[in-house]
């Protein structure tokens, strides 16, 4: 068995100094420098093996922050890892001490195809960076071709029930298969469509009338809302379609990234697919003639099955089962703190199921410099990330009759 780490980091707008990426937004060189100091000592903490980025705006900061942390962690081995000299080594504490510099390790950068490198109107994209490197090229899904056309169904005998069309993704979703021990595994990237209210300017107009405060329309926010909400809920289909695909091919999948919606919203519920009924005999046939019509128990077996393996695990929920806590959050708004960023993993690292072939261990939170100013006591680093950092320790079988 082989361990290996995958961490999911919201960095909050990584660009170079001075230039407006959203409206009247920018860093100083000073603020610039600060930022990719913490993002630097984040990464050296987290020592990940694979981790997916959100809200990249140009890949080059990324390289310079990741190089820095190498830089630090070499400095770090130096000072408190010992050489072979030394006959205390090979203490396990010294594995945990050590960081493993990312060195030639793959990076791969989906940039926003929305992006219009125009100041204040820039549109942000993501990676994913592996010490494992990639098998093949990374696929970038964003454009729709064809477009999603989402049909509405015929309610009250109506001729005609409308439909939502989506042709482009708001973020992309970066899609890598990684060898890890001589198996491949698939990893998803994401950033969903925020929970910001989705406002459309009048031609002519300077602004939407919504975005207006001193002139209040409670039902246009509202609106505005659903359009997000639909967008978020498109993109949390596209997804899980790629997933499909992969997890029909038997493949283990992981994904991770910014879902701007908690576990239980319909959202992530797309992504991470049905939850199996416990027993399917009680209910009526979909093709039911009489009311004992009833799913035989061999039926229950086969729609459990085709249910369970495509479904996919949360890694934190997997976590708070196992260590009866519920203290795990990754945003702060409004006083209010909630998980939206998450970890899911496919059935092959679930230890209940019968043949997977690795699973989680444990699942870490890194929150600290959390804080959205609603408690007076709590600092405030409005240049550090709005997002904490989660990391999953993972286990996975080899292949490798070597071994």
């Amino acid at each position: 068995m082989s361990r290996f780490t995958i961490a999911s980091f919201n960095v909050k707008n990584l660009i170079g100094p001075d230039q407006e990426y959203y409206r009247f937004q920018s860093y100083t060189p000073e603020e610039y420098a600060w930022k990719s100091d913490w993002m630097a000592d984040q990464i050296l903490t987290l020592d990940a093996d694979i981790v997916g980025f959100q809200e990249i705006f140009e890949e080059e900061p990324l390289r310079e922050v990741i190089a820095e942390a190498d830089a630090r962690g070499i400095q770090a081995n130096a000072a408190t890892v010992p050489d072979r000299s030394k006959r205390y080594h090979r203490k396990a504490i010294f594995r945990k001490l050590a960081y493993g510099p990312y060195g030639d390790a793959g990076l791969a950068f989906a940039p926003n195809i929305n992006d219009t490198d125009k100041p204040g109107q820039r549109r942000p994209g993501l990676a994913i960076l592996s010490r494992f490197g990639f098998v093949g090229t990374p696929e970038v899904i964003q454009e729709l071709d064809p477009p999603l056309d989402i049909p509405m169904s015929h309610l009250g005998g109506e001729e005609e029930a409308g439909h939502y069309t989506l042709r482009c993704l708001s973020r992309p979703i970066l899609k890598a298969r990684i060898p890890i021990n001589g198996q491949i595994v698939t990893v998803f990237n994401c950033h969903l469509k925020s929970k910001l209210g989705e406002f459309i300017t009048p031609p002519g107009a300077p602004q939407a009338p919504e975005t207006v405060l001193t002139a209040y329309d409670p039902a246009g926010r509202a609106l505005g809302a659903l359009r997000s909400a639909l967008r978020r809920m498109g993109e949390a289909w596209v997804l899980r379609r790629a997933i499909l695909d992969e997890l029909e091919q038997d493949r283990p999948v992981l994904v991770l990234g910014d879902f701007n919606d908690g576990e239980h919203a319909v959202s992530s519920e797309i992504i991470s697919g049905e939850v199996p009924f416990r027993n399917y005999s009680w209910m009526l046939r979909h093709d039911a003639k009489h009311g004992s019509d009833r799913y035989s128990r061999q039926e229950n077996d086969q729609i459990q099955e085709a249910i369970d393996k495509v479904r996919l695990r949360s890694a934190e929920k997997t976590f708070l089962k196992r260590s009866l806590r519920d203290v795990v959050y990754t945003t702060a708004f409004g006083g209010v703190h909630e998980s939206i960023d998450q970890i899911y993993m496919s059935r092959h690292f679930d230890p209940d199921w019968k043949g997977a072939t690795g699973r989680m261990h444990y699942f870490s939170v890194f929150n600290d410099h959390l804080t959205d100013g609603s408690h007076p006591e709590a600092p405030y680093n409005k240049l550090a990330s709005d997002h904490g950092q989660i990391m999953a320790h993972m286990e996975l079988a080899t292949t490798d009759p070597s071994e």
